[in-house]
């Protein structure tokens, strides 16, 4: 007999503000069991240095989670110059130091402008990805460095924000990226141009797709809605269709509704003609994603259980 699941059936998007100190697994656990819900998982994972925006998707809304994990995303950042890190921020040991007198806002300008657009980074090892099944960051700290792919990336709007120099110099920057970026290998890179070691002391991402910090609740909030109840803590909850944002929508009536539900493509008049939508019943109720056909149907291809 399978083992039945424990917790509550609930179905939405929390925009939780990730404290400094906290993996981003430990986060969802914590609220995860504050809302006791039976299904829970979160849209790519934090540094736990960093701090920001952390999509948790409940329920149903866990089928969706992949849109908001493969959705731009967007940064705040101090990056620190003349000292360079084992972990490429500020919880690292360090190995390297060099003057940083030189740099100043113009060198600052230059060497950023170089790293606007597409460009390909080395993921660290002090990173979540894995080799074998292990986590890069375990080898690092057992001593491993292993060779790593690089990877394409697209920064999309780097832009100086403060600049306080010094022999240890500091820049505040904002980010706009696309999915993998490492912020940290950002700062490794533009320490590079500028021929100085560098890394992250501070870190908060304020954009993760359609979602924002205006969005965005502490855990000291939860903990307060905790205290008054489960219906104030499920009032905090985003649509579960939010991820999908960026997906145009169509509307079924009650016959297209029934049948989609049942597995089958469905007609769609003055639909989009090709790719992922959102289906609406008639009611506005959300019925999941489907795929466009060259016919000008619907075919359901996650559909949400109720």
């Amino acid at each position: 007999m399978a083992r039945r699941r424990r917790g509550r059936s609930v179905d939405g998007v929390l925009v939780l503000d990730k404290p400094s100190g906290m993996t981003s697994n430990g986060a969802l656990q914590r609220v995860k069991r504050l809302f006791d819900a039976a299904k829970a998982g979160h849209t790519g994972s934090l540094d736990p240095l960093a701090t920001g925006v952390l999509p948790l998707c409940f329920g149903e809304a866990t089928k969706f989670s992949q849109y908001v994990l493969d959705a731009d995303k967007g940064y705040l950042s101090t990056f620190v110059f003349g000292i360079g890190t084992d972990t490429l921020d500020a919880e690292g040991v360090e190995t390297a130091r060099a003057d940083a007198s030189l740099v100043d806002t113009e060198s600052l300008d230059k060497a950023m402008a170089s790293l606007r657009g597409p460009i390909s980074q080395i993921p660290p090892m002090y990173s979540a990805l894995k080799r074998d099944g292990q986590p890069l960051y375990k080898l690092a700290r057992a001593g491993i460095e292993v060779e790593r792919k690089s990877r394409n990336v697209t920064i999309h709007h780097f832009e100086l924000l403060a600049f306080r120099p010094g022999a240890v110099a500091q820049a505040d920057v904002l980010i706009r990226c696309s999915k993998g970026t490492y912020v940290r290998s950002l700062a490794e890179s533009l320490g590079a141009a500028l021929n100085l070691p560098a890394h992250v002391s501070a870190l908060r991402r304020d954009i993760a797709g359609p979602y924002s910090l205006a969005q965005a609740v502490t855990l000291d909030m939860l903990d307060a809605c905790a205290a008054q109840g489960q219906d104030a803590l499920d009032a905090l909850l985003a649509p579960m269709d939010g991820p999908l944002d960026a997906l145009p929508s169509v509307e079924l009536g009650d016959s297209a509704t029934y049948y989609l539900k049942q597995g089958q493509a469905v007609l769609v008049p003055n639909g989009p003609r090709n790719g992922m939508v959102r289906a609406y019943a008639a009611s506005g109720l959300f019925l999941g994603i489907g795929e466009m056909l060259d016919d000008g149907r619907v075919t359901p291809r996650r559909l949400v259980v109720r």
